[in-house]
């Protein structure tokens, strides 16, 4: 219905009883609303064939068509008093708020309502971009100019605003109102008489049909240049890398350290064993010297086999210390290993000390014997014969019996001490020997143990060797899928591009806008279309080999490829 005939219906209305205005506005709604339904339907088709010359693959918008004019805007923007006042003064047409539309179903106009108060901001026009997605008659409205003066410079400033944000604005109509004043009458002529053009205008529908297939257009172009360029997928890429290459560098590091640890353990063991094998070669050398300076000379004989005794507790005592140890090594080195076949311990070889074939000696020892007594008889004899003249005879033999007793004892105290100077040298040398044997004992000990803490560190370095090899095998295989994905993105991408972008140049042509730089194919839209399994097979090398061995070099990721 023109603008003419809806003048000449409300002139007829002039006199007639309400009840039967509103019965005339509601047959004229009906009358006006079938005649807009066909023209609708033969616009939507003429715009769907338009589109499918194109791209006949292209499935039109799903969107179901109101008629009904949606009102929205800011906060506290007067949205409900302009569709109080709208809804008064034009009955025919229905005005309802955002929240009154559901989803799937778009308006067949909008108004765009904000206060005079401020101007436009950038997420004001993020909600007029959202309300308007399908649907391509706006109006803007300045709410409350009754009592905002400079109402007129926020107008201008605001389709400034709005024109700069999309071209699709720069021809939006603005007009200001005061739908609930604080005086006087609404003032909404200017704003009834725009709503009335707009939706009197019968490329309306054609229009509304071409906004819609231009925002599908763009989010399904949007919605490939997202899946090719996979921001999300690149980020879980190079999160996926860093793992990878962590979990590599932490592989070599703990085999580093636990290589290291294992050879500084054993050294530390050979050192603290070799130490204690000479201290108590030592302190039993000192026991042992020390019982022989004590010697009688009846125990002599029994020494021997107590010096061979104490040297085999010596023995033992080591090698049990040196079992005890090495299993403390074992244990802070986290390595289970089987303990040791007991080995026969070292048995000292040495002659037995040279107690009796001293006859040489002992002829020298008596001939000296019997001269210090003689000489001690001689001079008692002396003494006594000047003291005592009539015992002379009597203290001859007794001078001879004290002589003949100090040269028994001399010789037998000088045999005795000669006894235990062989006894000490014979404790040096066994000792000695002893010394010898234990340090071999350690020294075989420790190369057992270190032998046998070198298998089981390899047999755990197999196992974990295996375990991040089946970890880095599943980051290679979400790594291979990611580049398989971004390989079809992008192919799909530039396959479908071109019939997108010369679908939206058409649509935009008919709407009069210029074609939008965002729907451009950077680049050849061939390029990253090669096969997807070219692209992934790189990872595959160099994760693990057959012994389950890892590579341990940062290869770099094929799917750097589809970036």
């Amino acid at each position: 219905m023109t603008d003419r005939a809806d003048d000449h219906a409300e002139r007829s209305d002039v006199g007639v009883p309400p009840a039967a205005q509103r019965r005339r506005g509601e047959e004229r709604r009906i009358n006006q609303a079938g005649g807009d339904a066909f023209a609708a339907e033969d616009a939507d088709d003429a715009v769907d064939a338009m589109v499918a010359a194109i791209g006949p693959r292209l499935g039109p918008p799903t969107i179901a068509r109101r008629d009904v004019v949606l009102v929205t805007g800011p906060w506290l923007a007067g949205v409900s008093g302009v569709i109080a006042a709208l809804s008064e003064r034009l009955p025919e047409h229905t005005f309802i708020e955002p929240t009154d539309l559901p989803a799937g179903e778009a308006p067949t106009a909008v108004l765009f309502v904000v206060s005079a108060a401020a101007a436009l901001t950038e997420s004001d026009c993020t909600l007029l971009d959202a309300a308007t997605a399908d649907t391509d008659a706006v109006i803007g409205v300045v709410s409350k100019i009754d009592v905002h003066r400079t109402w007129r410079d926020v107008l201008a400033r605001d389709r400034d605003a709005l024109s700069a944000h999309a071209p699709r604005y720069r021809d939006v109509p603005w007009v200001g109102v005061a739908a609930v004043p604080e005086r006087g009458e609404p003032r909404v002529d200017d704003l009834v008489a725009a709503v009335r053009e707009q939706l009197a205008d019968s490329d309306l529908p054609k229009r509304n049909r071409l906004r819609a297939w231009e925002s599908r257009l763009q989010t399904v172009a949007d919605r490939y240049d997202r899946d090719a360029d996979g921001a999300g997928r690149r980020v879980r890429v190079e999160a996926l890398r860093e793992q990878r290459s962590a979990m590599l560098r932490q592989r070599r590091l703990s085999k580093s350290e636990r290589t290291i640890a294992l050879r500084s353990q054993t050294q530390q063991a050979r050192v603290q064993l070799s130490y204690f094998a000479r201290n108590r070669c030592a302190s039993v050398r000192s026991e042992l010297q020390e019982d022989a300076a004590s010697l009688t000379r009846g125990k002599l004989p029994e020494f021997e086999g107590y010096a061979r005794a104490r040297m085999d507790e010596v023995i033992a005592e080591v090698d049990a210390g040196a079992g005890a140890h090495l299993a403390d090594v074992a244990q802070s080195l986290g390595l289970s290993v089987e303990p040791q076949t007991p080995a026969a311990l070292p048995k000292i070889e040495i002659p037995a000390p040279q107690l009796k074939s001293r006859r040489l000696e002992t002829r020298l020892m008596m001939l000296v014997g019997a001269g210090f007594g003689l000489g001690v008889a001689l001079t008692l004899s002396r003494l006594l014969a000047d003291l005592a003249p009539g015992l002379t005879a009597a203290g001859a033999v007794a001078c001879a019996a004290i002589g003949l007793a100090l040269t028994v004892w001399v010789v037998g105290t000088r045999g005795l001490l000669r006894d235990r100077a062989l006894l000490d040298r014979w404790t040096g040398e066994a000792t000695a020997l002893l010394r010898s044997a234990l340090e071999q004992l350690v020294a075989t000990r420790v190369l057992g143990a270190e032998s046998s803490l070198t298998t089981a560190l390899g047999e755990q370095d197999e196992v974990e060797s295996a375990r991040v090899a089946e970890q880095v095998g599943v980051i290679d295989t979400e790594l291979r899928e990611h580049a398989v994905v971004g390989a079809r993105a992008a192919a799909l991408r530039g396959r479908e591009m071109p019939t997108l972008q010369a679908a939206l140049e058409a649509v935009r042509a008919e709407l009069g806008e210029p074609a939008n730089p965002k729907t451009e194919v950077a680049g050849n839209p061939a390029e990253g279309t090669g096969d997807p399994t070219d692209v992934a097979s790189g990872p595959a090398e160099g994760t693990a080999t057959p012994a389950g061995k890892t590579d341990q070099t940062e290869s770099t990721d094929t799917a750097d490829n589809v970036f």
